[in-house]
């Protein structure tokens, strides 16, 4: 077995040896915790900033900033932290601004940016990350909606039952299933005791209606980097019964899916994404006889040629966490392909820490990323937004209340047929509370879809919320494919929202803010206003 930080090639008996880039899951990650309201009997609400690093580097320098609808920046704080053990949290005293200070009405928004530092303070050009949360300076007011009978109303008028779940997760046949007494982090490959049918019965149990358990395909060998003696067969054995511990796992159980698929690619120099339905194990690793550790070969890193046998295969794709600097397609970011476009479906707006431990829903550490997401949707892909948890520990889809919402149509059982349908339509909406919906209609099309119009556009927003929470913001974000920095929330926009578009490519969704603070996007309609 190799130490972990190095990886090999090989092929007729000769083995090659580098020190690898970085591990995946030891990347810096920053993470915002606020209260929804800051305005707390004039006492300052605490603002905890939490960063993590396992074994990088030494110190991290920070940027809080208070900023108002308008993008404003009305307050800014600055710092810096030693990392222990991989870890450090800061709490800063945010007082809120009086109302006449505050800038543009509507919610005002809490970002931070951060990046680590060696010890001789130097950030050596890895990538910050940002991160923000929409916050409240006053008690927040209900929103004008349809009255809570109408709206319930409303939503059930729509021929569909939602199903809430959880498309991100891994368990010992990757990095995953640690045992929540001690799991601290991402587990030795396939050392862990739990395994996809736990996974599967946890969720159940705790009611998802669905879970993907999404392994990293190049952990079948057992290790993190590369296994010289790691048998082939073993490898794609592995990968195949997991396929069959989910397909008999949903047979038993009917009314939850189990679902089976693998996280493809690297972090450092390229980005995490889940395949959600290949029957197919992909790599690029090989072992000292030069025998692929795989089904079928996939190069590292190569995005645009992976999106293709994508396309091919007929396979869905979900971006996983995306920053900024990755997914590249001829060398650009957040690559645009026409192969990618098709069969990538989903980008994951927000997640919860993959080391949680969390078993009551009240995780803290969370990250955004919808800057990322909307990225991608002005490059040109039709994506709905997903909300998951990358759990590591044996929490599946338990560390917070957040969760993807799938509309499948009434009268029609959830199955892996009729839930592939729903994602390749788009018919999903992604939510920080499982007791929330949102839909958006466009002219009477449903969220997801994509059609031609003219004159006027009428957009609507339905939120129902079982438990009785009441939303205190909207937004409707326009942007167009093609235009980077294209996007931005329609003035004005209200539960029934109507324009007329100039003529061109559009997309809309909507965000929408409860009153406890938790966010919910809908999946953007894509209009060619004529």
């Amino acid at each position: 077995m190799l130490t972990a930080g190095v990886v090999c090639w090989g092929s007729h008996g000769t083995i090659m040896c580098a020190p690898s880039q970085q591990r995946d899951h030891h990347e810096f990650e920053a993470a915002l915790e606020a209260p929804y309201r800051l305005d707390t009997g004039g006492a300052p609400a605490r603002v905890t900033l939490r960063f993590s690093q396992p074994g990088g580097e030494a110190a991290v320098r920070w940027r809080l900033e208070l900023v108002d609808p308008a993008g404003r920046v009305l307050r800014r704080w600055r710092g810096r932290a030693a990392l222990r053990d991989g870890a450090a949290s800061v709490t800063v005293p945010v007082s809120a601004p009086s109302v006449a200070a505050a800038g543009a009405p509507g919610p005002h928004r809490l970002r931070i940016r951060a990046e680590p530092m060696d010890a001789r303070g130097r950030t050596r050009g890895a990538e910050a990350v940002a991160q923000h949360w929409d916050v409240a300076l006053a008690p927040p007011a209900r929103l004008a909606m349809p009255p809570a009978g109408a709206a319930a109303a409303a939503a059930q008028a729509l021929p569909y039952t939602v199903y809430y779940g959880n498309l991100h997760s891994q368990t010992s046949h990757s990095d995953g299933g640690g045992a929540l007494d001690h799991c601290e982090g991402a587990q030795a490959p396939q050392s862990a005791p739990f395994g996809p049918d736990d996974a599967y019965e946890y969720a159940r149990v705790h009611g998802l209606d669905f879970l993907l358990t999404s392994e990293h395909n190049h952990m079948y060998d057992g290790s993190e980097g590369t296994e010289p003696a790691a048998d082939p067969a073993r490898a794609k054995a592995l990968y195949q019964s997991g396929l069959s511990a989910a397909a008999a796992y949903s047979a038993a159980h009917p009314g939850f899916l189990a679902l089976y698929g693998m996280e493809w690619g690297v972090i450092s120099n390229g980005g995490h994404l889940n395949i959600l339905n290949s029957n197919e194990l992909l790599g690029w690793e090989r072992n000292g006889a030069g025998e692929l550790l795989a089904d079928t070969h996939t190069a590292k890193g190569g995005y645009a040629a992976l999106y293709t046998l994508m396309r091919q295969r007929g396979w869905l794709g979900q971006f996983n966490h995306p920053k900024q600097s990755q997914f590249k397609v001829r060398g650009k970011a957040l690559g645009y392909s026409e192969a990618g476009d098709e069969a990538m479906a989903l980008c994951e707006v927000m997640n919860t820490s993959a080391f949680s431990t969390n078993t009551t829903e009240t995780e803290g550490f969370r990250s955004n990323y919808e800057d990322s997401c909307v990225r991608l949707l002005e490059a040109g892909y039709h994506l709905a937004f997903a909300s998951n948890q990358d759990n590591h520990c044996a929490n599946w889809g338990m560390s917070y209340t957040n969760r993807t919402g799938v509309l499948i149509p009434e009268g029609e059982a959830l199955t892996m047929g009729s839930f592939l349908q729903a994602i390749r339509a788009r018919r999903v909406f992604a939510t920080m509370d499982k007791q929330a919906r949102l839909i958006l209609t466009a002219n009477g099309r449903l969220m997801g879809e994509r059609f031609d119009n003219s004159g006027p556009l009428t957009l609507e927003v339905r939120h129902l919320n079982t438990a009785g929470v009441g939303a205190s913001a909207l937004s409707i974000v326009a942007g167009v494919p093609g235009k980077p920095g294209s996007s931005a929330p329609l003035p004005g926009a209200a539960a029934v929202t109507t324009i007329t578009p100039e003529p061109g490519e559009h997309f809309y969704y909507a965000r929408l803010t409860q009153e406890d603070g938790k966010l919910l996007w809908s999946a953007p309609v894509w209009v060619r206003q004529r």
